[in-house]
């Protein structure tokens, strides 16, 4: 579907961030992309439907979780798409901030993306 990595950070602006700093970055663009998603996907549930899909979780089941998404959200990869496309362009418009913060030796807390209002 799609994939962080190298490739991802030059689309974005960010291939000049030091190496060090780019895993810690994919892993936080990652967790700001679930955690999002999760939220869209959640506004649409039954409070029957997040507890069962919160089951998933709880049990560490991803391939459950995929599934009973593909079963009862079948549209949620259009989602994960438009919030991917939204964090991009958020990563984008702030991206020489970002690399000025991580030239300038700053911690890793404050290279972080906009969150969404």
């Amino acid at each position: 579907m799609f994939k962080l990595d190298d490739d991802f950070l030059a689309s974005v602006g960010l291939s000049g961030l030091p190496e060090d700093q780019k895993r810690p970055m994919l892993q936080h663009i990652y967790d700001t992309l679930e955690l999002r998603v999760g939220m869209k996907l959640a506004e649409q549930m039954t409070d029957a439907q997040l507890d069962e899909f919160e089951g998933f979780i709880d049990r560490k089941d991803d391939a459950g979780a995929l599934k009973w998404l593909e079963t009862n959200f079948p549209h949620y990869k259009q989602v994960v798409a438009d919030e991917l496309e939204k964090l991009k362009n958020e990563i984008r418009a702030s991206a020489e901030q970002l690399l000025s913060a991580s030239m300038s030796g700053a911690p890793e807390s404050n290279n972080s993306t906009p969150s969404a209002p």
